[in-house]
């Protein structure tokens, strides 16, 4: 069976008579499950379908493949998704009480990452576009400062492309990190389309970054939980990276997400260009009729200010609401209850898609359209920004230190100055407002404003009634 696809393995097998005395417990019964889930293709670790903590066949296949189509020197498949790959990525490079520089718009998977592992951030803050609210670009020069101020820092962490699709230059961030002879680890989860076509720019494989995380299910035909971790470069200990990806990644791989790694892999390599082109082709026709757009604006679209950020994704279509008589939330609501599009998600100034090589003409159209329509029944909105807030909260002790602390919970307008226990959320994207051990600004004492309440969240889920601070 050589040269087959894992999927082609996997229905071979489900084809084969061979009875499971084994692990999943469903037993791969049809006649008593039903056809809707891929039961016949859910196995365990059998013979001849080798095994994700020390690959050595099939699946070394597979990720011998996704370092070549990515230009990496080595791939490891996550079916923890790309938070499993960003806490063993971190865990690789450093070690208990070390310093790390991290863009403060990092996932919370990057926080918790640093919790586990004891570590100690200095936290970069790129700046805010004061219209919608999204963050910018991280800066070379940010990073440079921040290294110089922090001289034993072992590793930098940013995200490229941002859930809105805010590109960093990530060429010039690994030049600062490498200067210092320290890797840097890119959460581009949003990206694992990048690199493939130059019309949406370079990877940060590419770019130069050490370690480089892939969510294949966010922008490409991938299932939900498979990721990618692709490593390059003299920097990282590969050694303690294979470590940690198996600390971080189950024992009991799915090989339904396996499959699906694979397959998409294989669609890359096989008809990456053609699909890549019609992307393309989709989106410079959708951007054009954005053109036309009178109260609404399709975010970067006719450039926002003196060059706000690094670059920007074309396939995220941030639609930004703050100079129409509607919000981001409402215009989620129109989309979804007249036309039944289904945004990613909405933030108070603007509401925001999600394209892939997977949509259709049709299903532009239809965006397209939809958007007009709502524009053309739209009036001009009081000019509206975002309300102005520091950027990173005053930090009292780093989250480690916390342990053993006893903690509250406090009203939240009674908790400007205290030192919180727990985290809170903007969720999606899931960035923190506040980190444990940060002091509670007045400006989240007031409730967030600016921000849409029901989408943030805290760690004991608490908020917005109550925050968990530490007792006085």
């Amino acid at each position: 069976m050589d040269g087959l696809s894992l999927n082609e393995l996997l229905n071979a097998y489900s084809l084969s008579g061979a009875y499971p005395m084994h692990m999943p417990g469903h037993k791969r019964n049809g006649s008593l499950l039903g056809a809707e889930l891929p039961y016949r293709l859910d196995i365990t670790e059998i013979p001849g379908f080798d095994n994700l903590q020390s690959p050595e066949g099939v699946l070394k296949s597979t990720a011998e493949l996704a370092a070549r189509l990515y230009g990496a020197e080595r791939a490891y498949l996550s079916v923890n998704g790309s938070t499993g790959a960003i806490l063993a990525a971190v865990r690789a490079c450093a070690k208990p009480y070390d310093q790390v520089i991290v863009a403060r718009n990092c996932h919370k998977s990057v926080y918790s990452a640093m919790e586990i592992g004891l570590l100690k951030p200095s936290f970069i803050a790129p700046d805010v576009d004061p219209d919608t609210g999204i963050a910018r670009s991280v800066e070379p020069a940010q990073v440079r400062e921040a290294l110089k101020a922090n001289p034993g820092a072992k590793l930098v962490v940013v995200t490229s492309p941002t859930y809105e699709g805010v590109l960093s230059d990530i060429r010039g961030i690994a030049e600062a990190a490498h200067e210092s002879g320290i890797p840097l680890l890119v959460d581009s989860a949003h990206g694992a389309h990048l690199g493939f076509s130059p019309f949406f720019g370079e990877s940060a494989v590419q770019a130069g970054a050490d370690l480089t995380v892939v969510s294949l299910h966010k922008t490409l035909p991938a299932l939900t939980q498979s990721a990618l971790l692709l490593s390059r470069g003299g920097l990282t200990d590969e050694a303690a990276l294979h470590n940690a990806v198996n600390a971080f990644q189950t024992s009991s791989p799915s090989y339904v997400l396996l499959a699906s790694i694979d397959a998409c892999l294989r669609l890359l390599e096989t008809q990456g260009g053609r699909l890549f082109a019609d992307y393309e082709r989709r989106l410079k026709r959708f951007r054009d009729k954005m053109g036309r757009l009178r109260r609404l604006r399709l975010y970067g679209l006719k450039g926002d200010g003196p060059r706000p950020y690094y670059g920007l994704d074309p396939g995220k279509l941030a639609i930004a609401t703050n100079a129409a008589d509607i919000t981001g939330p409402e215009l989620a609501e129109l989309l979804r209850g007249e036309y039944k599009i289904e945004t990613e998600m909405a933030a108070p100034e603007y509401a925001l898609a999600m394209t892939s090589l997977c949509d259709t003409d049709e299903g532009f159209e239809l965006l397209s359209e939809a958007l007009l329509k709502i524009d053309a029944g739209l009036k001009e909105g009081s000019a509206r920004s975002m309300p102005e807030r520091p950027a990173l909260p005053q930090r009292a002790a780093f989250p480690y230190e916390l342990a053993g602390e006893e903690g509250e919970p406090v009203e939240l307008c009674r908790c400007a100055g205290r030192v919180s226990m727990e985290y809170v959320w903007a969720y999606p994207p899931g960035v923190p407002l506040i980190a444990p051990g940060e002091i509670v600004p007045d400006w989240l004492a007031k409730g967030a404003p600016g921000l849409e309440t029901r989408s943030l969240h805290s760690t004991r889920g608490g908020f917005p009634l109550r925050l968990y601070c530490k007792k006085e």
